[in-house]
């Protein structure tokens, strides 16, 4: 009885880890993992730099975030048309962004 427990279990192992593995390794999707999480802020850092980097006052609040897949939301306001179609440019011209959604209001008081 001990011997056929045991090769059940050997052999429900054997058949099932690597589908659990599998599953486990695309995680990596689950912003709440580590290695997601990491990449999506090192994408949201470097269109925050490039956006402060260009001292240009009209782009106003920007905020960003970076989802799992690499795509960068750009919310906030700035106060020209202009300002906020310069932030989705810099935003798409960064390494790692796959897509970018800017909804990103004008406030010329702002």
């Amino acid at each position: 009885m001990k011997t056929t427990l045991a090769t059940a279990c050997v052999l429900f192992g054997t058949l099932l880890g690597p589908a659990a593995v599998a599953v486990a390794h695309d995680s990596d999707t689950d912003r709440s993992h580590p290695a997601a999480f990491v990449k999506d802020s090192a994408i949201t850092t470097k269109v925050k730099t490039k956006l402060a980097a260009e001292h240009i006052t009209s782009l106003g609040r920007i905020h960003v975030d970076t989802d799992a897949n690499g795509v960068v939301w750009l919310t906030g306001s700035a106060r020209t048309q202009e300002a906020a179609d310069k932030a989705a440019s810099i935003a798409r011209e960064t390494e790692g962004v796959k897509a970018v959604h800017s909804k990103i209001k004008i406030k010329k008081d702002d």
